[in-house]
């Protein structure tokens, strides 16, 4: 029988709750498995098709056959070169506009709209309920020759100006890059919108009143405390405005013409129209390394650690 002094014997209980430990070791890549399998499936396949069908020669009729024909990308890209200048151009373009335009707005939505806030994002999002077809053909409309924006455009002589700088072309603004970067600013400025409040409406108020009770004016605030504090939606929203903008092409195809091709409607004559397989595919992938090089570049020169 144990005496008052003695100690209790210890729980012996080490073995038994290292097997549930070792069975939920694998429980995140269990997790993960469906989502590495649609990326593998849908994304990873896909891209080697695709490389293989760059490196073919042949024909539709005699069939294509794996050559390593690595040449189909110099002339692709020797042929099509201005394609991929004026679609980083319009993508660049379109970018700068939404920053604009998204950052006033997503700062009224984040500090001044009060109990609008939820109507304004409403408004923002409700665009993406329409197709975006549809919304590319109302542009059709609204930039039409005889149409109430080129009229004011007409009687502020802004037509002269963009006339000057190649934007438009004559009295019309519909068929010239000026329609086209239009387009692709309304059809992707929520993308800027979205990111840009979510970084704003994280900055804590309490730094603006700091900055107010060191005599600091507005415009001094919102230089060295908001700004640089929103530079990671800056960032994300930039990224998520350009790299689609990039690839579009329907709206090259229905605001644009023949001289506003960008690379993508390039892309797309090739390979439903032309069906020159290879050179469609070589484009593709030359178009996701310039993508990619530029993004790199410029994710390093604004930097990834707080990105929204």
């Amino acid at each position: 029988m144990p005496t008052l002094t003695e100690a209790p014997p210890p729980l012996t209980t080490a073995e038994p709750a290292q097997a549930p430990r070792r069975r939920g070791r694998f429980t995140p890549y269990w997790l993960l498995l469906p989502g590495i399998l649609w990326l593998v499936v849908f994304f990873a396949l896909p891209m080697v098709y695709q490389a293989s069908t760059s490196v073919q020669t042949g024909s539709l009729e005699k069939g294509y056959q794996v050559t390593w024909h690595f040449a189909t990308y110099w002339d692709a890209l020797a042929e099509y070169w201005p394609q991929f200048l004026r679609s980083v151009l319009y993508a660049a373009a379109a970018t700068v506009l939404c920053l604009l335009l998204g950052y006033p707005l997503a700062y009224l939505i984040a500090f001044r709209a009060g109990r609008w806030r939820n109507l304004i994002m409403v408004l923002v999002i409700a665009p993406f309920f329409t197709s975006f077809l549809i919304r590319t053909l109302a542009w059709k409309t609204i930039l039409a020759d005889n149409g109430p924006v080129v009229h004011a455009m007409n009687s502020l002589h802004l037509l002269d100006l963009t006339d000057w700088l190649g934007w438009t072309a004559g009295d019309r603004v519909l068929a010239t890059p000026l329609a086209v970067v239009c387009g692709l600013t309304y059809n992707f400025l929520p993308f800027m919108i979205l990111p840009l409040y979510t970084s704003l409406e994280r900055i804590d108020g309490r730094l603006h009143e700091a900055a107010g009770d060191l005599y600091a004016r507005p415009w001094t605030t919102f230089r060295k405390v908001t700004f640089p504090l929103s530079l990671p939606g800056v960032v994300s929203g930039t990224l998520l405005t350009f790299i689609p903008a990039a690839g579009d092409y329907v709206n090259a195809e229905l605001l644009g013409s023949t001289d506003t091709r960008m690379i993508g409607n390039v892309i797309q004559t090739q390979f439903l129209r032309v069906l020159d397989y290879p050179t469609a595919a070589a484009l593709s992938f030359i178009l996701m390394a310039a993508i990619l090089a530029m993004v790199t570049f410029y994710i390093r020169r604004a930097g990834t650690e707080d990105l929204v």
